[in-house]
């Protein structure tokens, strides 16, 4: 199983196997990366002009895969947890911890420098479990007591706050029908 920088275990054999289509890869099959930042990898970028800017790992004609991409980037956008399905669920105006986090699942290897961001949501009880013990991504787990206590006391805290209350009831100093 792949491994971080620490030794903690990421969930996956294979990184790829969770990544989505490239972050930089437009509508029309071209790479962003190569006309945003050509700066950052002159050759690159003049390869992929060349090509129109073309992506070939998108081209049905080469046998590329995202892996053989230096600048490949997949960022799972989904606010739910990819291993047990927890929703994200943030309160507005709070600095509670959020119930979802961002677990990278590629990491270097070998001492060398991976470029390659493979980020998926996992829910923070699923995260804990996944690196601090043999727990897999792919497992079928359901979401935790605690996580789904804590999805409902915020749920339950957005009810009441989203709630009618006439300004009589919320500002009631006890005098007869909110009069002094």
């Amino acid at each position: 199983m792949e491994k971080t920088p620490k030794g903690t275990s990421v969930g996956v054999d294979d990184p790829y196997e969770f990544a989505g289509v490239c972050d930089y890869l437009t509508g029309e099959g071209k790479c962003r990366y190569a006309f945003d930042h050509y700066e950052h990898d002159p050759e690159f970028a003049r390869e992929r002009a060349q090509a129109d800017y073309a992506c070939p790992v998108v081209d049905p004609e080469t046998d590329e895969t995202w892996a053989d991409c230096p600048h490949f980037r997949s960022r799972n956008r989904d606010r739910e947890c990819v291993r047990c399905g927890l929703e994200a669920k943030r309160m507005a105006h709070s600095d509670e911890r959020p119930l979802l986090e961002e677990h990278h699942l590629s990491y270097a290897r070998d001492g060398d420098t991976l470029s390659h961001e493979i980020t998926i949501y996992l829910c923070r009880w699923c995260h804990s479990k996944v690196h601090n013990s043999w727990a897999r991504i792919t497992d079928d787990a359901a979401p935790d007591p605690d996580a789904i206590a804590t999805l409902e006391h915020r749920r339950s805290r957005e009810l009441d706050e989203a709630g009618f209350e006439s300004a009589a009831e919320r500002y009631d100093d006890g005098s007869q029908n909110g009069r002094r």
